[in-house]
């Protein structure tokens, strides 16, 4: 904020989403209620990055789902695994409650590969798309530029990967009250990189099928299951503790209006996660089929919904990191 003297709408939607929400500011702010003035930063800035996720959403006609984006992705969730559940149901009643135990391949006799494989393409190519129009939307707003030096993104990079701005110098966030604490950037973590390891064992596994020719499911101490089974507890872990650090924070300077958006992505992830251990452990008993239907359900749901849910926070803050990578070297000749 000190390398400008005025703001447009486009440098408020940087500058918000730039904002990790770390608190700190309303703690230290003197005309932070309850003085008169009730100023509450990270309230405000909560409410204008929601607002943003639905001025640059792609297609505009999907912007009103911000609104109410809970109730949105609960439903999409809802409908997602009733509809794996129903298709699987179609395709091999049998196999669904009677599935072949242990055998490779035995999840396409529950769900036909050319459904699974091509649901999840289509799927994961929709998303991208929306994500891919969005986050253009709101580079160009915010006067990202049409260069990306090399320096800036890998500086972003560096501070995605060390979440550094959640880590206060060093002494953490106000994640639950004035007292600094570095549980959010821990759970963060965890979680970031549980995904993380979950799409390389998803990675792995198609490697696995299609050029070594062997079929799921796989040996426990084969790659995809131990990157899986390690990405699945890095989940689990991490959005029980964000939702543990929610659940205890002091909520003056929450925007308890958006609550509904952060509950309803970490419940995803952790329906995901959570599906998918229980598919590990129990995939060599009859529960096999419905636990792979609702884990496809979960999975798929959770695909619809990342550039219309509170994903797209992380895309639009790496975004906006690059920005601020970029602006560093002028902010340093300025103090000097």
């Amino acid at each position: 904020m000190e390398l400008r003297r005025s703001f447009s709408s486009g440098d408020l939607s940087y500058l918000a989403n730039l904002c990790h929400d770390c608190r700190g500011c309303y703690y230290a702010c003197q005309y932070a209620p309850p003085h008169e003035f009730a100023l509450n930063l990270p309230q405000t800035l909560a409410k204008v990055r929601n607002e943003t996720y639905a001025e640059y959403v792609w297609p505009r006609s999907l912007a009103k789902v911000f609104e109410r984006n809970g109730t949105f992705v609960t439903l999409l969730t809802s409908l997602g695994i009733a509809l794996v559940l129903l298709l699987t149901a179609g395709f091999r009643s049998v196999a669904l409650l009677h599935p072949p135990l242990g055998k490779p391949g035995a999840f396409y006799a529950v769900i036909p590969e050319f459904a699974m494989i091509g649901v999840a393409f289509a799927t994961l190519g929709f998303s991208t798309l929306g994500l891919g129009m969005s986050v253009r939307n709101f580079w160009r707003d915010t006067g990202g530029g049409s260069v990306i030096q090399a320096r800036s993104l890998m500086k972003a990079i560096v501070d995605v990967l060390t979440l550094r701005n959640l880590g206060g110098g060093g002494h953490g966030c106000n994640n639950t009250d004035e007292a600094l604490s570095q549980n959010r950037r821990y759970a963060h973590h965890a979680m970031f990189y549980g995904f993380l390891l979950c799409f390389a064992s998803t990675c792995s596994a198609a490697f696995y099928e299609h050029v070594l020719g062997l079929l799921a499911p796989y040996p426990f101490l084969s790659v995809p299951v131990l990157l899986g089974t390690a990405g699945g507890l890095g989940m689990l872990a991490g959005t029980a503790g964000l939702i543990w650090v929610k659940v205890k924070s002091d909520p003056a300077p929450v925007a308890k209006a958006m609550l509904g958006n952060d509950y309803a992505l970490l419940a995803q992830l952790l329906l995901s996660a959570g599906t998918g251990l229980l598919l590990l452990i129990l995939r060599d008993t009859r529960l096999m089929g419905v636990l792979l239907a609702l884990h496809l359900g979960a999975v798929l749901s959770f695909f619809l919904a990342l550039p219309y849910s509170k994903f797209v926070h992380g895309i639009y803050r790496t975004a906006a990191l690059v920005r601020n990578a970029a602006e560093r070297p002028s902010d340093v000749r300025l103090r000097s």
